[in-house]
């Protein structure tokens, strides 16, 4: 795998690397460190999109209270003070690069459900298109299952997958995936490429030991999956050095999980084989032939909108004598389709009195049979 090829890249980081475990004190420096990694990869044109832990770790320290004996409850209270302070930390190491930060606020289930994963990818994809760096941070006052189980790692895993990220990196305290548990056996080797998860590298797995993080290797290695059946590749790399990103570029150690197919491949095999239709379009001639080029599918093409669907529904694809030619996401509910077909997609706005997008169907949102 060469990261040198990557389009859109998620970096994961946890408290255990924006805190020091001895002083138990901020990391500005490598944050900043972080940055300047981050503005290296903006200037070779890559989307790049942060997964950050923290505000929890942020909040106790902000009350000087200890994270390991406070209640699940009390978690979720700090986590509502430490975003201020884990955000505003951010803010402040990127402006050193002149980068702009924002913070999307999400939870597993946001990513689970489908409406609410669109309208995140969109965001993000607006974000992205500003010039915006997204800080993703886990919603820690209202989703205790990623406090209790330290599922940040699958979060981050979850982003990349809607997100349609090529790359997602893992920054971690050890190098990568190893034979055995790093801390307890001297005769070991760094896995450097896993094409595969199977019962042998499920067995490698230790658990974690750091203090304010609690993602293990464990989480990783069911991040791996996910990113995998997206079509994302993922690296493990130690993260605790100054410039961790620039120094995978330079072959520092690290875990390579190759997937066997592309982001947009996965995402139109996940349209195609778990998405139920429930309604249709039908297209003139030109539509078809302009879905055939690889373009999306524009309102002035449809000619019938039929069914009772919302935005994000998959809903079927007719040819103008009702052959099914097609399956994709709507961008519009059934009820604003019928409003808008037939006309250019600069009328939505007058139409609709707001305009979501261009598209009936975005391209990568759509597979031809």
């Amino acid at each position: 795998m060469k990261i040198e090829d990557t389009k859109r890249i998620i970096i994961k980081i946890g408290s255990s690397l924006l805190f020091n475990s001895e002083t138990k004190k901020h990391n500005k420096e490598w944050l900043i460190s972080l940055a300047e990694d981050v503005n290296f990869l903006k200037n070779q044109n890559k989307d790049v999109i942060i997964v950050s832990s923290g505000a929890i770790a942020f909040g106790a320290k902000d009350l000087n209270l200890e994270m390991s004996e406070l209640r699940l409850d009390i978690h979720q209270a700090l986590a509502a003070i430490g975003q201020i302070n884990l955000m505003s930390a951010f803010k402040n190491a990127f402006e050193k690069y002149e980068s702009k930060v924002s913070q999307v606020l999400l939870t597993l289930d946001d990513t689970e459900k489908r409406r609410r994963s669109i309208n995140a990818r969109r965001t993000i994809d607006n974000l992205l298109k500003l010039g915006i760096v997204p800080i993703v941070n886990e919603n820690d006052t209202i989703a205790t299952n990623e406090i209790k189980y330290g599922d940040n790692d699958r979060l981050a895993a979850r982003v990349a997958q809607i997100t349609g990220a090529d790359c997602l990196i893992l920054l971690s305290n050890i190098n990568g995936l190893y034979s055995s548990d790093p801390r307890n056996n001297q005769e070991l080797k760094l896995i450097d490429s896993v094409e595969s998860i199977d019962d042998d590298i499920e067995s490698m797995v230790g658990k974690s030991i750091t203090e304010t993080g609690k993602g293990g290797m464990k989480t990783k290695i069911m991040a791996a999956k996910t990113a995998l059946s997206a079509g994302c590749h993922m690296a493990i790399t130690n993260g605790t050095i100054d410039n961790p990103i620039q120094a995978l570029f330079n072959g520092r150690p690290c875990t390579w999980f190759t997937p066997n197919k592309t982001p947009l491949a996965a995402r139109k095999q996940w349209i195609v084989g778990t998405m139920q239709a429930v309604g249709f379009v039908k297209i003139d001639n030109g539509a078809y032939k302009a879905l055939q080029n690889g373009s999306s599918l524009l309102p002035a093409g449809i000619l019938e909108v039929s069914g009772e669907f919302e935005r994000g529904d998959a809903i079927e694809i007719l040819s103008s004598d009702k052959t099914k030619i097609g399956i994709g996401l709507a961008s519009y509910s059934s009820e604003d389709g019928k409003k808008i077909m037939g006309h250019k997609s600069n009328e939505i706005g007058n139409i609709l009195s707001y305009s979501y997008r261009e598209e009936m169907i975005h391209k990568d949102d759509l597979v031809l049979l």
